[in-house]
Formats: structure tokens, C-alpha cells, sequence
């Protein structure tokens, strides 16, 4: 069994001690950069274990960059295999933010050829909610042997993106609050707007009021709704800074829309340039 989107808990609490599936923890937060460990420390799912947004799955911030570049996939790679993951492992990954920080990992992971891994529905509050068993034990394992089969065409730099517009060979869609899209309000970066043209989704869309995922005949709906004709592969997400944009992503290859791609450095690289364009409203 390949799992490959979204995960149900009663799958996982199954497949707990099984020890060909891993369980990976990516609780974070923007405000508090320390709050994910802290909170990994006084009780995950067992056996799970944990990665850190800024300093196991970004890069530095430059003067160039957005806030949460990409790695160093060489460097990412070793960091993968030190959590005794090999080829043969299903992953699951989880937080408590509904996927918006464990989406992440799902993307890069399937970036480096991995495509067995799957986002827990409902992260660590369904999964609380239905009584199932945590730990504060943290576990042992071995180095896994990894080899990265890196696939480049999953994401597109800024330049590509400016390109791709004036083509209009692209659909963007941006995947931060309403808010935020329109330049009402922008609580973390100094520039707010959207870049024109840009299609707004926030991810929140992609779940129910229970926080779980919407079926994905419902997200089929609603993503062909938004893109019309364009075709998935067409599609690229982005938002503040190419975390939450894969929350977007999964939720089409969720939807059977597959083949959709990351604008990597998203709004907050695209504004580090004052001659870009920006739109609000």
C-alpha cells in the first residue's frame, strides 16, 4: 500500500508499530519559532519524529530571497536519511496547523523522488479528539540509506514566473487569507498586495469546519471552478512564502488534478525587487 495525499488517523493508529511506516512531526509556528520542538517534547504521536521548518526544511534568508527559501537538497537529503528513511518507508507527516507546516515535507519529499508519503487528516487535534495514543518517549532509529532522484521542474523561480505572466502560459494562485491577497492587511511582510493576475484560494478552502479535508470530488469541483480550461500542470501555487502554497498543491493531487507546481520564493521574494508589479483589491 502507497499512500500518497491525505491520510486518515484510523489508518495511521493501524500502522503504528509497523516498521516499515515513519511518522514525522512539523509542528511550527511564525511567531514563535521554538513552539514546534516544545510542543513535540511534551507529547507526539508514537514513534514520531521531528523536523524543524527554518532549520531543517528552508535555507538561509538572503537579501534575495523570500523568508523561507528552499534547501540545500544535498544537505536536505543527509537530514532525511539521518531520520532512518529509505525508498521502502511509507511517511506520515503531521502539525497542528492543518497540514499547513507538514506540506512542506509532503512536497519536498516527492521533490527527492519520494512519493509514499501523506499528510495525516485533521493533524494532531483529530487526532486527540479521537483518544488515540501519544507519547513524550523519543525514539531510536538508524540512518536510512537515501538517494535523491531530484525533480527541478516541480517548482519555478521568480524570473519564470514573470515570464510565464507576460506568456500567460500560467495559472497563479495565491494561497494566503483574503486579507492578505487584497492588501488590507498584512501582518508578517512590509509590502502587502498580490502580483496581477494572480487567482486568490486561501488554503483554509481546503477543509471542512472540522478541519479535516473536503472529499476530493469536492476539491475537484471547486479547483476546476477556479481554473477553468487551464490544465493542472499549468497551475502554480504561491503564497507569503512557499510553505502554505503546498497545502494548495495537495489538495489538487488530492483532487485527481495532478501535475501542479511551486512558485518557491512566493510573495515575499517577488516583492524583495520594488520594479515588480504590484496589484491590490
Amino acid at each position: 500500500m502507497s499512500l500518497t495525499t491525505v491520510i486518515a488517523a484510523h489508518t495511521v493508529v493501524e500502522y503504528l508499530d509497523h516498521n516499515n511506516w515513519i511518522i514525522i512531526d512539523c509542528r511550527f509556528s511564525l511567531a514563535d519559532p521554538q513552539a514546534g520542538i516544545n510542543a513535540y517534547r511534551l507529547g507526539h504521536l508514537p514513534h514520531a519524529r521531528y523536523v524543524h521548518l527554518e532549520n531543517d526544511l528552508s535555507a538561509a534568508v538572503t537579501s534575495l530571497t523570500g523568508r523561507h527559501p528552499l534547501p540545500d537538497f544535498n544537505q536536505l537529503t543527509k537530514k532525511i536519511a539521518a531520520l532512518g528513511i529509505t525508498f521502502n518507508n511509507q511517511i506520515v507527516v503531521y502539525d497542528d496547523a492543518g497540514g499547513a507546516f507538514a506540506t512542506r515535507l509532503w512536497w519536498l519529499l516527492r521533490c527527492l523522488g519520494h512519493a509514499s508519503v501523506a499528510v495525516l487528516d485533521g493533524g494532531i487535534q483529530h487526532w486527540l479528539a479521537q483518544n488515540y495514543p501519544t507519547t513524550t518517549d523519543l525514539p531510536r532509529y538508524k540512518v536510512g540509506h537515501f538517494k535523491a532522484y531530484l525533480d527541478t521542474t516541480r517548482w519555478l523561480e521568480t524570473r519564470d514566473i514573470e515570464n510565464n505572466l507576460a506568456r500567460k502560459s500560467i495559472c497563479l494562485i495565491d494561497a494566503r487569507t483574503a486579507e492578505r491577497y487584497r492588501g488590507e492587511h498584512e501582518p508578517i511582510d512590509p509590502v502587502a498586495g498580490h502580483i496581477p493576475g494572480a487567482l486568490n484560494r486561501p488554503f483554509q478552502a481546503n477543509m471542512n469546519t472540522n478541519g479535516l479535508f473536503l472529499s476530493s470530488d469536492e476539491l475537484h469541483h471547486q479547483f476546476k471552478t477556479l481554473i477553468h480550461d487551464s490544465p493542472a500542470e499549468h497551475v502554480v501555487h504561491m503564497c507569503g512564502s512557499g510553505v502554505t502554497a503546498c497545502h494548495n498543491l495537495l489538495a489538487m493531487e488530492h483532487a485527481g488534478l495532478t501535475g501542479s507546481k511551486l512558485y518557491a520564493g512566493s510573495w515575499s521574494e517577488w516583492i524583495r525587487n520594488k520594479n515588480r508589479p504590484i496589484a491590490t483589491q
